[in-house]
């Protein structure tokens, strides 16, 4: 990176090697830039518990954004924007064994020479495989690398600037959380703990301003601190991170990052303005440990020019060279004459040089951090940003993402908020819808295996190849998976985030698998529809927040972590989504068709019912034709046609029900949101056909004309059996109806009133009753029981001799 170089600087650096475990400016020279692996750490926490100062400790290379070089800073004494500093080290012995992918055409990282370009083109002709750039092998890292740089990013800590916070995590590797030991976790360290979370698997907790503490009491004291930092990691993936009690300045962070002129860097002791010493405290245990848990990063060493994207976080001019672009390559590759975008202001400019490390650089790829020189660029067109490949970047004005609540924030994710949306650098407002829960939870299941990813060489899409928004801080970090958006799913609506998905009850299965997950939210797909249109790739990562909430509320403002999956444009996709409601409707039987023996298990059923109360009689009930009707029972039969003019309709089953008059009868049915006819959708079909034998009534004889003299019993034979239709009347005290209604024993063109008073049989209770009257003009009567009558609606009877 270009860096601000003199002689007092050099002298300081030259102190700092004499106490620390560093390596020499002659050292470093020796060792190619390309041979040195950079590894950028990010120094969060709370404000005024000590991160300028520690990183002033240690920090043996100064950036031209480093230690609160602004003048606001300096007025203020706390840290206001990003600042960046380095110090190197022999490569940790445990790193030397890791194993990493290296891909032939990065070995030599200059430009290929004459034979090299021919050996490359001939072996364009082998094969799709033979291609030396896709030519990979396993070494170790020693083997690539011989010196360990590490980046330390100072991010700010106070709440109003956690917008840049965010944007240091995601181009981090690991994480110092630094503590103030006389205090604990406060706010802005439990936010910075979330954003961890979400950007980085390593993470060291340094406990400063040990000094604090008497010491005798020292020991002690810090054991505490630490308990209570332990119980405050409880339930996070940081519970077991290591701990270190450290003094980054003795007397106080202040007197080092307020001193000028005079100040060390990288030495165990630093002077302010007025030559006043301050001291530190176990610095050579925290670089222990430091190196102790480092882990190689996840790199990319292809040379991939049509993938490079470069968060820039500091841009200057030098007079007679040009505009430098201080950042960190996120993805991708870049060399000197390669073509470079800045979406943002729609240009292009050609790389006139890289530096790394104070030296010019043949190439740079992802992780490193870099000066890139460009000519005829105005510096103050650009403070922050992106650059990148030309047209590889697009801008997006909404996205479809998959997210997952953050655990800690207390408020309500409600669908058509407004949420600050933090990708990269750039932080902007949003309108946020969530939906799909349930359906998420069976996909995530499904696919948490599979080889079906986003980027995957089957894939022709070429976002997904377009490298990410952030280096260490990746969607894969903030335990968000890979999925595929099908914009052809059908989606439930949901009016807000679910924190919990329902269960139904008799699904124990559903209930058992819930369990095991209540630790983690839901995951959800979300619509941002940014205010403002961002230039990012896909697969990025985003966090949402609640920046406007006070900032002295002790409570998190980080909503929601999540992984953009795909481009939203709200004129074109709004119709695309297939987001439904459950409707449902519930009218009854008022009638029963013929009974039915059915062949497969000798059960009386009905194919045929009758049915009211789900339409109106001024309905247009050719539009219900077809839809299926559900009983309790399960049963499913078709609408078939209206009955009547009240209202009431004829539905057939094919393989049968059991209903019976008055039971309840189910329309189910979906509406989609977005169908401007609002047309009624049903799942499912009807069962296959279910065949039976008609039960036919008793045979009657027919009748004959009589005289009016004649006897009116001679119509009916003795013995004359019915079938009991309805129950009528309250219930009895020993539980049984009063009247029956009986179907059967006449015909509608008798005289029912001529045979009130004749006896009429259950055969199935043998219980006894009189005709009372007739019911309706269809032959049917009523049978008044005395005791009351405990047969069944379908059950028999018999008439009696008058």
């Amino acid at each position: 990176e270009t860096t601000v170089s003199s002689e007092e600087e050099e002298q300081q650096q030259e102190q700092s090697q004499q106490q620390l475990p560093l390596l020499s400016a002659e050292q470093i020279k020796k060792i190619p830039p390309e041979r040195i692996l950079n590894i950028n750490v990010g120094v969060l926490g709370h404000v005024d518990t000590g991160k300028t100062s520690l990183v002033k400790t240690l920090s043996s290379v100064l950036s031209t954004a480093a230690l609160d070089k602004s003048k606001q800073s300096r007025a203020r004494g706390i840290t206001l924007d990003l600042g960046f500093s380095a110090f190197l080290l022999p490569l940790p012995e445990q790193l030397k064994d890791e194993q990493i992918s290296n891909h032939a055409s990065s070995n030599n990282e200059s430009e290929p020479n004459s034979t090299e370009k021919k050996k490359k083109k001939k072996n364009k002709n082998i094969g799709n495989n033979s291609n030396i750039g896709n030519s990979v092998q396993n070494m170790n890292l020693d083997q690539r690398y011989d010196l360990l740089q590490v980046t330390l990013v100072d991010c700010p800590g106070h709440a109003s600037l956690i917008r840049t916070i965010i944007g240091g995590a995601q181009i981090i590797d690991m994480v110092l959380l630094v503590v103030d030991a006389t205090k604990g976790m406060q706010t802005q360290t439990a936010e910075c703990l979330v954003i961890a979370e979400m950007t980085t698997r390593n993470l060291i907790v340094v406990l400063n301003k040990i000094d604090m503490f008497p010491e005798d009491e020292r020991e002690e004291r810090v054991r505490m601190a630490e308990k209570k930092i332990r119980m405050a990691l409880r339930g996070t993936k940081f519970e077991d991170a290591k701990m270190v009690g450290i003094s980054a300045c003795v007397g106080g962070e202040k007197v080092a990052a307020m001193g000028e002129g005079g100040v060390a860097v990288g030495g165990i002791t630093t002077t302010n303005a007025d030559g006043e010493v301050a001291g530190t405290n176990n610095i050579h245990g925290l670089l222990d440990l430091l190196q102790s848990q480092m882990r190689a990063p996840n790199r990319d060493t292809r040379p991939s020019p049509d993938r490079f994207h470069f968060a820039v976080d500091h841009c200057f001019p030098i007079k007679g060279q040009g505009t430098v672009l201080t950042g960190t390559c996120l993805s991708g590759s870049a060399r000197p004459n390669d073509m470079i975008e800045f979406p943002t202001l729609a240009t292009q400019k050609k790389i006139k040089g890289l530096q790394m490390f104070r030296r010019k650089a043949n190439i740079v790829q992802q992780g490193d951090r870099a000066g890139i020189c460009v000519s005829n660029f105005d510096a103050k067109l650009m403070e922050r940003g992106t650059i990148a490949s030309p047209g590889t970047i697009k801008l997006i004005h909404g996205a479809i993402a998959v997210v997952r609540k953050v655990r800690f924030f207390k408020g309500h994710l409600n669908s058509g908020g407004k949420f600050h949306i933090s990708v990269g650098h750039q932080t902007v407002m949003a309108t946020v819808t969530f939906w799909g829960a349930r359906e998420l939870a069976k996909q995530a299941e499904r696919e948490q295996d599979s080889e079906q990813t986003m980027d995957s060489g089957n894939n022709n899409s070429n976002d997904r190849s377009l490298g990410k928004s952030s280096l260490g801080g990746t969607a894969d970090l903030a335990g968000l998976p890979r999925l595929k958006f099908d914009w052809n799913q059908d989606f439930l609506h949901q009016d807000n985030y679910l924190d919990t998905i329902p269960v139904p009850e008799d699904d124990i299965s559903s209930q058992v698998d819930a369990s095991k997950g209540q630790c983690q939210p839901p995951l959800h797909w979300a619509r941002l529809e940014f205010l403002t249109p961002v230039y990012c790739p896909l697969d990025s990562l985003v966090i949402g927040s609640r920046l406007d909430t006070e900032v002295n509320a002790n409570c998190c403002r980080l909503a929601f972590s999540g992984r953009l999956v795909e481009r939203y444009d709200d004129k074109t996709d709004n119709g695309r989504l297939k987001s439904y409601t459950k409707k449902e409707r519930i009218g009854r039987v008022c009638r029963l068709g013929d009974p039915y023996r059915r062949s497969d298990d000798n059960k009386l059923v009905r194919y045929e019912i009758f049915g009211t109360d789900l339409f109106k009689k001024e309905t247009n009930m050719s539009q219900f034709v077809g839809l299926l009707i559900e009983t309790d029972g399960g049963d499913i039969g078709s609408i078939q046609s209206s009955f009547g003019t009240s209202g009431k309709f004829r539905v057939h089953f094919p393989a049968g029900t059991g209903v019976k008059e008055g039971d309840p009868l189910y329309l189910r049915f979906k509406r989609y949101a977005n169908d401007p006819r609002k047309s009624i959708v049903q799942d499912g079909g009807l069962p296959p056909a279910r065949l039976g034998a008609r039960v036919d009534p008793p045979v009657k004889k027919k009748k004959k004309k009589k005289n009016s003299s004649q006897n009116i019993e001679e119509q009916h034979d003795d013995g004359a059996v019915g079938e009991i239709v309805k129950l009528k009347g309250d219930v009895m005290e020993n539980g049984k109806s009063p009247v029956a209604i009986v179907s059967g024993l006449f015909t509608m063109e008798d005289d029912i009133s001529k045979h009130k008073g004749r006896k009429v049989v259950a055969v199935s209770t043998d219980e006894e009753g009189c005709i009372s009257g007739s019911f309706g003009k269809m032959g049917k009567v009523k049978v008044s029981f005395e005791n009351g009558i405990s047969a069944q609606v379908g059950s028999s009877v018999k008439m009696l001799t008058a």
